[in-house]
């Protein structure tokens, strides 16, 4: 029995400052350990607690997922970051912003949220289209970088999906569709970094008619959006970093006190956030709260998923690695995700997506390392996919049917591939390296396992015969004898000989509609 925090709720009736452009700024009291008002359970905000989380089998069951990276900023149509470039001289969303607008201040960010209308958004729908192409979880964005909530916010009452914009909860209505699938449920946030990456909003053109008149951001009025700077150095806005953490203590208290709203209203399964772990004891209580509001399995474990983006957070074992759009060269010991986008991560007009062909590739490489992918179709301001990416999805559907039995609830072979592609190696610890993973073709192979079954994926048709030189009788991997040989959307066994070169793998002369994206082979081993 899964043990939720609904359930167990129904039966159960160091002082810190803030350093800023190098300056100590005063601030509130700083949090003591275990002082944060973390849901009761067995994990506290504290690393020492967290030391004993261990990965649930679900997750390392599911493989893929589907992310909807989709807020405010993805209404504008001119993707990533808009309302941080948007207010910087030289960005071309700068440009473009002045173009269509006006000056930053007199019309900003602010100005453009109602754009945000979800008026043809229907999740049902969308919730029917990603389960049917295999996802087995979901993940919505709960907040970007740009302090919007996009749920019934307690702590951000102004500027939330709610109250503004779509005036829907569209984190809620995303976790009802998930669940009625039977998908996992899991939030983004991209909270922790706002604080800074917000602070060209702080600023006026340097040149022009308006030069020195502020951006909206400066103004007090709209410090609940932007950000209150007034008690900071007057060089903050100049120099604070994009993706700084570098923010008093009343912000970081914030942003515990924000997460754990959305983790309590809608009790996700997993977690995500942009980067390392934050602000130590803050961001180890979400982490906490993840955990102890998901609920335990019969082994008494956690049933919940946090990602961060460090390798000595994830090292530790108390949660999972993420890689933004990044690729790994070798079999993983434990779970970890690749995050990515079929384009922008928010939507961009007339954008080239990547091809079923090249998400397939990217899958079945991460899940031969242990891997799962999550990835992301932007939406524009309606809410619904547009032409190209249907798709897309249409063709990642298309192969799953067929060939998805190789994918979910594996394990990593004693092996993860071989062929051409294998001879590049990409350094793992690289930032977005996922461009560096070549594409791959008939001659690429990549393996899974499942008990005494072996999958074997061809990724492209590769007439006639196929060899997988690693199951040779004679080779290093000590491979016990096929005894049959299938090929996944096909009942005919294949005929094989398996010598010292290698599998020998006869195929059928009828080639499967999706075989250019490639084919997968059970194996059975004696």
């Amino acid at each position: 029995m899964r043990l939720t925090r609904r359930n167990a709720l129904g039966l159960a009736g160091s002082a810190a400052s803030a350093l800023v452009a190098g300056a100590a700024i005063a601030s509130a009291e700083g949090v003591r350990e275990g002082a944060l008002d973390v849901l009761p359970g067995p994990f506290t905000n504290t690393r020492e607690s967290l030391k004993s989380y261990v990965v649930p089998e679900w997750f390392a069951d599911a493989k893929f997922g589907i992310w909807s990276h989709w807020g405010p900023q993805s209404a504008v149509g001119e993707g990533d970051w808009y309302a941080r470039r948007m207010y910087i001289e030289g960005e071309a969303q700068y440009d473009y912003h002045v173009k269509r607008f006006g000056p930053q201040s007199k019309v900003g960010y602010k100005d453009l949220i109602p754009l945000f209308t979800a008026n043809r958004w229907d999740p049902e729908h969308l919730m029917d289209l990603y389960a049917k192409a295999g996802a087995k979880y979901f993940f919505s964005m709960g907040v970007h970088h740009d302090n919007f909530d996009l749920w019934n916010s307690k702590h951000q009452p102004r500027w939330n999906a709610v109250a503004s914009g779509p005036h829907k909860d569209i984190v809620g209505l995303w976790a009802a569709a998930a669940r009625r699938r039977g998908l996992r449920f899991g939030v983004s946030e991209h909270l922790s970094n706002s604080f800074d990456w917000f602070a060209p909003a702080h600023l006026a053109d340097t040149k022009g008619k308006y030069a020195g008149i502020p951006y909206d951001g400066s103004d007090p009025n709209f410090s609940d959006l932007y950000h209150d700077y007034r008690a900071l150095p007057p060089e903050f806005a100049r120099t604070a970093k994009d993706m700084g953490r570098v923010a008093p203590d009343s912000w970081k208290l914030n942003y515990f006190k924000r997460i754990k709203d959305l983790v309590d209203q809608h009790q996700p399964d997993l977690l995500y956030t942009d980067g390392e772990i934050p602000f130590e004891e803050y961001g180890l209580g979400t982490v906490a709260e993840i955990y102890n509001a998901a609920g335990l399995n019969f082994r008494n474990q956690s049933e919940g998923v946090y990602f961060s983006k460090s390798r000595t957070d994830a090292a530790s074992g108390i949660c999972i690695l993420d890689r933004e759009r990044g690729v790994s060269s070798e079999i993983s010991p434990t779970p970890w995700q690749t995050d990515t986008c079929i384009g922008h991560w928010h939507y961009k007009r007339n954008q080239v997506y990547k091809t079923p062909k090249k998400v397939i590739d990217l899958l079945v490489d991460i899940v031969s390392k242990n891997g799962n992918l999550l990835l992301n179709f932007p939406l524009p301001a309606s809410g619904e996919l547009d032409r190209d990416e249907m798709q897309v999805l249409q063709g990642i559907t298309e192969w799953m049917a067929v060939n998805g039995e190789g994918i979910y609830a594996t394990r990593p072979w004693k092996i993860n591939g071989e062929g051409p592609a294998m001879r590049i190696v990409v350094d793992p610890n690289s930032r977005f390296n996922e461009s560096a993973q070549p594409d791959l073709g008939p001659q690429d192979i990549r393996f899974t396992a499942k008990g005494r079954m072996l999958y074997v994926f061809v990724q492209g048709w590769p007439q006639g015969e196929v060899t997988i030189r690693a199951l040779g009788t004679e080779g290093g991997q000590s491979t016990p004898r096929a005894s049959d040989v299938r090929m996944l959307g096909r009942n005919e066994g294949l005929e094989f000989l398996q010598d010292k070169d290698g599998l020998h793998v006869r195929l059928s002369e009828q080639k499967p509609a999706t075989a250019d994206i490639g084919i997968a082979l059970r194996v059975n081993l004696a």
